[in-house]
């Protein structure tokens, strides 16, 4: 339901937990600074519209994480929204490219261990980087260029960003195969930057590896 908001203290009470078998839930405001008409949400939405929100100003977030898209239909830039507040859009992106908020899923994070594997070629082929456990702002700072045009997601849930520092659009890889870089639905096979997704009671020491071939 939608109602008049002026502060998130004023959220309904119940927070979710956190961790394993917690809920989601994300609160949408119409203005920035959390001003405005809300409407609170606890599972994924094809159109935010449809709950009474002409537009998105500001977003908290109680329990997720959730990513959202500027598109309805989950179509279109995606935005990573982990536990917090975001008073307005440049606080969930710092691409230029979309102000738009239009449909949104809860992210699964499956386990506790992060693995990734970037590939320079489509198909899982050519040029390999092993990430464990680790954030990686810069992959050029690690001997690997920007050109990633496959990915496999062994575990955990990621976030690759077109530029070094986290910067530009976001590609979420939740565990799986990405063979070809349309499979994230990126127009070109770039990212300078990875980091994990996860609960944040979990830090944990990272390790890098760089491969000249694509063995596993």
């Amino acid at each position: 339901m939608s109602e008049q908001q002026s502060a998130p203290e004023q959220l309904a009470a119940g927070k979710s937990q956190g961790g394993a078998g917690a809920t989601y839930k994300v609160v949408l405001f119409e203005f920035e600074n959390f001003q405005g008409r809300k409407a609170e949400f606890s599972a994924e939405c094809k159109d935010v519209s449809e709950k009474g929100l002409e537009k998105v100003g500001s977003v908290l977030v109680e329990s997720g994480p959730w990513v959202g898209y500027d598109r309805q239909g989950f179509a279109g830039e995606q935005f990573v929204l982990e536990k917090g507040e975001y008073p307005r859009w440049d606080t969930w992106t710092n691409s230029q490219y979309s102000y738009s908020f239009w449909s949104m899923r809860p992210l699964k994070v499956d386990s506790a261990e992060h693995k990734l594997h970037l590939f320079e070629s489509p198909g899982f082929t050519g040029k390999k980087m092993e990430i464990v456990d680790d954030d990686v702002p810069s992959l050029w700072g690690h001997g690997f260029q920007d050109r990633v045009a496959s990915v496999k997601a062994l575990n955990g849930t990621w976030v690759g960003y077109m530029y070094p520092g986290y910067r530009g659009r976001q590609y979420v890889f939740e565990r799986g195969d990405f063979k070809h870089w349309n499979d994230w639905d990126s127009p070109a096979p770039q990212i300078q930057s990875v980091r994990r997704v996860r609960d944040m009671q979990w830090h944990k020491r990272g390790i890098l590896n760089i491969f000249t071939s694509a063995n596993n």
